[in-house]
């Protein structure tokens, strides 16, 4: 408990420095933005030029991603351009409503996508490399006595597929005045990726491969709201969760809501697990596109998710999370997640934007990391991480000098340009951008 104590301190005071977290314009608001800039990848230069601008018209809104990268001989970076997703992606999102409305369907980038809970399916992002950017599906309903969560990962291949279903039984009956229970919430949940390598097992002792075949989890939920108001809500919750031919495991936690009538939103989950062998908890979590399976062609070998489930210890563990959004100010979301007796089982997902209005600063960007063994390692950036950052002044209100560093990913592709893994890559990036408000659309 104190870790996780220690954890929540760590980010409340460090969180600020990270962010990629979506953050949507509000109802009709939008900017426009684009600038120019030098971009060194992996150590190689390349100019710049980037489009991303966002439009909001009530429930309604789209973000644009249009990025080159040109080099010295005035070629544009064939990894900008080589598969269909590439082009499809020029248009980042399109959307209806946001997260937690009766109504929110999103086409294009998913951004830290959580379904439920977040015991089979947690902060997962279907575009961890920037050279193999994926067009995917979130469609979200809430009817009052009943609805549904669902995530289909990418259209390009075949991938994850998740759904939940729940409904408030109560609210069928005339239990449903009653204080405390008549909110009580059922839910049932199903998850498979369709990819051909995700059930792929080998032997470390015979090297012999054996296919699971679709890696496939199905759960069920309870959430019990204790208080229910327009400015607290806090809710009891146990999930049980199977991994179809694994183990299983079960988690129970309490979270807390608090609306400050716009001047400081917050959200807390502690969470305890308790795991069976080969299960783990959150299987589907912001770096599972990296590491459902990686070939080495020149060592031969190979390694994958389904390896590391294959090997998990029956181990209990905890989970935190933290949400603050203070004005138009400063929003942060961190959660760390570790086990109590495995090492290097430490899970870390950090995001932050501090862009205060009417100040020239602007501060944003994201880090994940697993497999982190000692808290002394979480700001350790190596092949367990994923990070962005961006730090810039504003001249002018419309103009904003800033410089980026992406730690992240490259595809590593085989001669037919099918990806069979992914390396780091890092990239480093002086810009200038022009960024103009569009106000009551």
């Amino acid at each position: 408990m104190k870790k996780i104590i220690l954890l929540f301190s760590f980010i409340i005071f460090t969180g600020f420095v990270y962010s990629q977290e979506t953050i949507f314009p509000n109802p009709g608001n939008g900017v426009f933005e684009g600038g120019l800039g030098l971009n060194w990848i992996d150590g190689e230069l390349y100019y710049s030029f980037h489009l991303t601008p966002e439009i909001s018209l009530g429930n309604w809104g789209m973000g644009l991603d249009l990025n080159f990268d040109i080099n010295k001989n005035g070629n544009i970076r064939k990894e900008n351009f080589n598969e269909l997703s590439d082009y499809l992606s020029i248009v980042r999102y399109l959307r209806y409503g946001e997260k937690h409305d009766p109504v929110y369907i999103k086409l294009g980038a998913l951004d830290y996508y959580t379904l439920g809970n977040g015991n089979i399916l947690s902060q997962y992002n279907n575009s961890p490399s920037i050279d193999s950017r994926k067009i995917g599906l979130v469609a979200d309903m809430d009817f009052g006595n009943a609805g549904f969560e669902s995530i289909y990962s990418t259209f390009a291949e075949a991938g994850v597929t998740a759904i939940r279903v729940y409904v408030r039984p109560l609210r069928f009956s005339s239990l449903s005045d009653l204080p405390i229970i008549g909110n009580l919430e059922v839910g049932a949940s199903y998850a498979v990726d369709f990819n051909k390598y995700s059930g792929i097992i080998i032997s470390n002792s015979t090297l012999a491969a054996t296919d699971k075949g679709r890696m496939q989890i199905a759960g069920l939920d309870l959430g019990l709201p204790l208080i229910n108001s327009s400015m607290l809500n806090l809710q009891l919750y146990s999930d049980y969760t199977k991994i179809i031919n694994f183990g299983s495991g079960i988690a129970t936690g309490i979270k807390l809501d608090i609306n400050g009538l716009g001047i400081l939103n917050a959200s807390a989950k502690l969470e305890r697990r308790f795991n069976q062998a080969q299960y783990i908890p959150s299987y589907f979590n912001s770096l599972y596109e990296i590491q459902r399976y990686q070939f080495d062609t020149a060592a031969g070998t190979f390694t994958s998710k389904a390896n590391l489930l294959s090997d998990a210890n029956q181990d209990n563990g905890y989970f935190g999370e933290l949400d603050l959004h203070f004005l138009n100010i400063l929003d942060i979301i961190g959660s760390y997640q570790r086990l109590d007796k495995t090492p290097d089982s430490g899970i870390l997902h950090l995001v932050a934007n501090v862009s205060p209005e009417g100040m020239p600063i602007v501060v944003r960007g994201g880090y994940d990391k697993i497999n982190i063994g000692a808290e002394s390692q979480i700001l350790k950036v190596d092949n367990n991480s994923f990070m962005y950052f961006e730090f810039g002044y504003k001249p002018i209100s419309y103009l904003l000098v800033s410089m980026l560093y992406n730690w992240t990913f490259t595809p590593i592709r085989d001669n037919n340009n099918g990806i069979i893994g992914f390396q780091t890559q890092k990239r480093i990036e002086p810009r200038v951008s022009f960024i103009y408000p569009l106000n009551n659309l």
